[in-house]
């Protein structure tokens, strides 16, 4: 076992359940092959890291899709909002004698291989390393013991996660990350010729 962890954060891709802000745009169909898409980009990001991968599903594991068995071991996220969940993966990844532990999502078009390497770097020497989102929320979380002060009392979702998650976390050696714009509404497809092609075919 490694040293190092990756947690993937994903929701099952079902119609009309995943990126419901952006199908109130483009439809539910056009929604759904956003998302699949993006899920697409997170595992080919992923898959090339040398580090010991899980992927949390929302509501049910998947044993046959894109994530492969081999390279993802695979798990069920428990909680009642994102805090909690996030919370008891980590919990679970050091209860397992993980020393460094990253969390991401699906939602990024923009990460590549080298921000997931350079936020386990960054863990060497720093007590958190943080990726900031566009819209005030993060994409990356990374630690190296649980602090589970950084999942409570956030008003998930909303543009204050960020700036009350780094007040959590003044008196700590912290890295930020550069900042990634998650794919959430239709404004975020502007920058990306490629997703906007998906929604116009």
């Amino acid at each position: 076992m490694q040293n190092r962890l990756l947690i993937i954060f994903t929701k099952n891709p079902e119609r009309g359940k995943v990126k419901t802000r952006l199908a109130k745009d483009i439809g539910d169909q056009k929604a759904l092959e956003i998302y699949k898409f993006l899920l697409e980009h997170s595992r080919k990001v992923t898959s090339k890291l040398a580090v010991d991968k899980q992927v949390w599903y929302s509501n049910k594991i998947s044993e046959n899709d894109i994530w492969d068995n081999e390279l993802f071991s695979k798990r069920l996220q428990e909680g009642s909002d994102l805090g909690e969940r996030m919370e008891l993966a980590f919990k679970k990844g050091f209860a397992e004698g993980y020393k460094q532990i990253v969390i991401i999502g699906t939602d990024l078009f923009d990460l590549k291989t080298s921000d997931l390497e350079m936020a386990f770097s960054a863990l060497d020497d720093h007590d958190y390393v943080i990726g900031p989102a566009k819209d005030g929320g993060y994409y990356l979380f990374g630690m190296n013991s649980l602090n589970s002060k950084v999942f409570r009392k956030k008003n998930w979702s909303t543009s204050t996660v960020l700036d009350d998650t780094l007040e959590d976390l003044l008196n700590f050696k912290l890295k930020i990350l550069r900042t990634q714009n998650d794919i959430d509404v239709l404004d975020d497809l502007n920058d990306h010729s490629a997703l906007k092609r998906l929604i116009e075919s």
